[in-house]
């Protein structure tokens, strides 16, 4: 079994701390390998070969260190050694013939055990080199050792980025000059259009606006307004209804119609600097720029209040590329290369009808980014196709060239709802422009001239609200092939008053508590209800949140229940891009119908920021992992005989009773009385990172104490008058009780603490014991009453593992929860005294290995890069045990202990609902 990235790291870690030291070739080569591939679960003897013969070009004899036939050929030298040199010599052994062709490796990689470079011989500019103490920064390059696919999905070309900040300087010059709201946007998207046009040949020549502009209009631009309002009504203009004494610079120019120039604009007065502004503009080479930066030009003219109220995200091209090609672009591409392969006309020929047949929907399309990368990934390979067909010598002077036979997809394929009117009018605009990029790829694949125009076809974009739509009336379902896009987001608390009122007539009569939800998860439910048992794909860009904790548990019920499967997904990635105000979220793509297809993809993040690797599984769970439609929910009390979680106190005093230790020390100056009321309180911060606070603890305090401390008295009169002025009710009541907390939950014995939230690099989530004395925060929980057995369990893998799959994340950091983590955690079923006994020993060996270390805080203990050996050496230790304590057999990966926890877990909650159907006596499980 495929281990997860968390033990590939956690692996990664031990090597590079059990390797650091290594110098020799001779001696430490070979376990140095072996340690190496064990990171990928990989057995390096069962997969290649150690001191292989080869020759070199000298066709003397020489030894390859290690050798994969197909995959790897490794050359190590002695630290300090030049691997120019090493590398040279490995090159040596590929190009002497020694090694059969079909067994020449896809990698080369020479090593001094300090430094490692990596070739990728079948493309070079993906080769790497670097230090062995990095290696945790390029785990991914290694993804081939598996047989993964590694996806690159481009970035955002920076000339893009240059296109959308012109954009942004024309929009305010207009608005300056008097243009605003409707008028402002249809004036913006023309002028974008006739930049492309004047560019891409939609217009006779290039620069032909370009040079309308500069020769026609003065260089004040006092009679730019008006040549502009003549050139744009001649655009709409068929040429056989034009003046025939028109100006022959104006002539030139096409009719466009599709609606785009029909509506009149209110004049406005020019002046010379909107005229530079647009020459200027014009100037730019927008023959380069993706009609996609649409999205970002949208983004870039409105204030990021308006964005963030609407919950509108550009996305990146290389987002939308990852959600079109799981969708349905791969599986495409996969058909048209084995039709190409096999040589089968019928085959392309019915690939070309149900590419031409693609019907497409964004309900959520703003600018029409995904719509536009649709169109043209699809005519691509419509062209692909073509070309194949034509080209074929039994069709050769049988098949004539047509215009008829090339006007196969076309924009009226696309549908699309838009709340807002700008963003309607770019994507419209930008798709048209894409059409006629791709007639000029097919003009250029064919030899013949191919353009649109005028238009006569229009993507279908409306505008309004999705979610108070029938989509039934934009396409019928049974005409649709996909559904896709990037809805918006937005939590619940910055959703608006409209959009609770959206989500509340989305999930009427569903059952569902949606107040937690995130916005995203309305366009499921109007998805699953609109596709109904129709065979149509779906795939959204998504936050992270509806599939972590208390989200998942409310939506994917619902979900699972109305027989939806999830076909591909990938995994949280960080979404963020160049664009003006450039938005930067945890993302996920998931993609679902309601039928299963036979191999479902799931595509693996080792970090936010990194590549996926792709692998097939047999079925994606809610948590976008593989197993069983399983969906956690929340409970009161743990399904195991262990001791109950509580929160720790919230409490609601406005700073008052906080203090650093130096804000404490001054206040006792004046009031030594209240010495004996401070306590250390643990906040997740503080206690992560090894710093000090204290808080003014009162709940056990004198009367006549506090009436003798007037600085203590006027703290509590501020608390007091604090949570009289809140609009809660329960903090009112507690005004009358100031010196206590607002909600106290102080252990009153010993306790494991918490912390609620924790960084996802962690492999083990820091947690320790601490007296009653020490307050806990209510950013902590605190498990009153717990002993060694009950730490070991709870800091090994097995239960960071479950952890990892089930809590809710702050952005990517991990938030737990007693009530979804732990109260759900199945814990060993037949561990055996022995056992316990076993792993409350080395549980204390961990606390021993911590202590050794006074100076550090938990944060740089449990860093994975400065975790010390003895720490990691004694978790390793007891993870062994606990992993023993619930089955005898090994397991290989995190994976396997999350699949084998669900199992356990379904057997218990089976169980906890038989004893509630008979009761009985409840079975211990700890």
């Amino acid at each position: 079994m495929a281990l997860s990235p968390n033990e590939i790291k956690s692996r990664a870690i031990s090597f590079i701390h059990d390797h650091k030291d290594d110098k020799y070739e001779k001696g430490e080569s070979q376990i140095f390998w072996r340690d190496f591939f064990n990171i990928w679960g990989i057995n390096a003897k069962t997969v290649g070969i150690f001191e292989e013969r080869a020759k070199t070009l000298k066709q003397t004899t020489g030894f390859i260190d290690y050798f994969w036939p197909k995959t790897i050929l490794i050359e190590q030298k002695s630290r300090g050694e030049d691997l120019d040199k090493a590398y040279k010599q490995a090159l040596d052994y590929c190009l002497t013939g020694g090694i059969p062709d079909e067994e020449l490796p896809s990698y080369i990689c020479v090593c001094d055990f300090e430094r490692l470079r990596l070739v990728n011989l079948t493309d070079q500019t993906k080769s790497i080199e670097f230090k062995i103490t990095d290696l945790l920064d390029h785990l991914q390059r290694f993804n081939f050792l598996l047989g993964y696919e590694q996806r690159e999905y481009k970035d955002e070309d920076p000339v893009n980025i240059k296109a959308a900040n012109l954009m942004k300087v024309l929009h305010n010059e207009l608005e300056r000059n008097g243009f605003k709201d409707h008028p402002l946007k249809l004036m913006l998207v023309r002028l974008m259009f006739c930049f492309f046009a004047d560019d891409t040949g939609i217009f006779a020549s290039k620069d032909d606006f370009l040079f309308f502009l500069k020769e026609k209009t003065k260089e004040d631009g006092s009679d730019l307004g008006l040549w502009i309002a003549q050139f744009f009504q001649i655009l709409n203009t068929p040429i056989e209804k034009r003046p025939a004494n028109l100006d022959e610079d104006l002539s030139k120019f096409p009719y466009i119609n599709g609606q785009l120039f029909e509506e009149g604009l209110p004049f406005a007065q020019f002046d010379k600097k909107l005229r530079d502004i647009i020459i200027k503009t014009s100037e730019f080479n927008w023959a380069v720029v993706s009609p996609a930066i649409f999205g970002s030009l949208f983004q870039s003219v409105l204030e990021e209040g308006e964005r963030r109220e609407l919950g509108a995200h550009y996305t990146s091209e290389n987002n939308i590329l990852k959600t079109i090609h799981g969708l349905f672009l791969d599986e495409y591409i996969e058909e048209f290369e084995n039709a190409k392969k096999r040589k089968n006309t019928k085959a392309l020929e019915s690939l070309l009808e149900k590419i031409r047949n693609t019907k497409i929907l964004d309900p959520a399309c703003g600018c029409g980014n995904f719509l536009i990368l649709c169109y043209r990934e699809l005519r691509l390979l419509e062209i692909k196709v073509l070309e194949i067909i034509f080209n074929k010598k039994e069709d050769q002077g049988m098949r004539q060239l047509s215009i008829e036979w090339l006007n196969g997809l076309d924009v009226d394929s696309l549908y699309g709802i838009e709340i807002e009117e700008f963003p309607a009018l770019i994507a419209k605009t930008a798709i048209w422009i894409m059409d006629h990029l791709m007639n000029r790829e097919a003009s250029n694949a064919f030899g013949s001239y191919y353009v649109r125009l005028p238009l006569k076809k229009a993507p279908k974009i409306h505008i309004g609200n999705a979610l108070r739509m029938n989509w039934e009336d934009i396409i019928n379902p049974n005409q649709l092939s996909f559904i896709l896009g990037n809805p918006p987001f937005l939590g619940k608390s910055n959703q608006s008053n409209d959009q609770k009122e959206d989500m509340e007539h989305v999930f009427y009569g569903t059952g569902i508590k949606y107040g937690l939800l995130d916005y995203v998860s309305c366009w499921y439910i109007k998805t699953i209800n609109y596709i109904s048992n129709f065979d149509i794909k779906v795939a959204f860009v998504s936050t992270n949140s509806i599939t972590q904790g208390e989200q998942a548990g409310e939506l994917w019920p619902w979900l699972f229940s109305n027989r939806i499967k999830i076909n591909f997904a990938h995994q949280t990635f960080k979404w963020s891009n160049e664009a003006p105000g450039k938005a930067a979220v945890h993302c996920v793509i998931i993609g679902f119908s309601k039928f299963k297809t036979n191999k479902p993809k799931l595509y693996i993040y080792e970090n936010i920021n990194a590549e996926p690797f792709t692998k097939d599984v047999t079925n994606i769970n809610s948590y976008l992992t593989e197993g069983s439609d399983t969906v956690i929910l929340s409970r009161r009390k743990p399904i195991c005989n262990v001791p109950e979680m509580v929160y720790g106190n919230k409490i609601v005093d406005d700073g008052n009773y906080l203090f650093t230790e130096e804000e404490m020390d001054e206040f006792l100056k004046s009031e030594p009385g209240a010495k004996k009321y401070f306590r250390k309180i643990l906040s997740g911060d503080e206690y992560i990172n090894g710093r000090n606070r204290y808080v003014l603890y009162l709940a056990e305090s004198e009367p006549k104490d506090l009436k003798n401390m007037p600085k203590v008295l006027d703290r509590i009169q501020k608390v007091k008058e604090f949570r009289l002025s809140s609009t809660k009710g329960k903090t009112k009541e507690m005004g009358n009780y100031p010196a206590q907390f607002a909600e106290p939950r102080q252990p009153q014995q010993n306790f494991l603490l918490f912390p609620r939230t924790s960084s996802e690099n962690r492999i083990y989530l820091p947690i320790g014991f601490f007296t009653p004395d020490h307050i806990v925060n209510d950013s902590c929980t605190a498990l009153p009453g717990a002993n060694l057995y009950h730490f070991g369990v709870l800091t090994s893998l097995m239960h960071n593992a479950w952890m990892r799959r089930i809590a809710g994340r702050l952005k990517s950091d991990y938030r737990y929860s007693n009530s979804l983590v732990y109260n759900n955690f199945p814990w060993p079923e037949y561990a055996t005294e022995k056992q316990k006994e076993e792993i409350d020993l080395l549980a204390q060996s961990v606390l021993d290995a911590r202590a050794q270390f006074p100076k550090s805080s938990l944060a740089d203990l449990y860093d994975p890069l400065t975790m010390p050996k003895v720490l990691r050496d004694a978790h390793n230790k007891l993870d062994k045990a606990v992993d023993k304590a619930y089955r005898s057999k090994p397991f290989q990966s995190e994976s396997e202990r999350v699949e084998f926890l669900f199992e356990l877990y379904e057997k218990y909650v089976n169980t906890l609902t038989s004893q509630i159907k008979a009761p009985g006596k409840k079975r211990s499980l700890s």
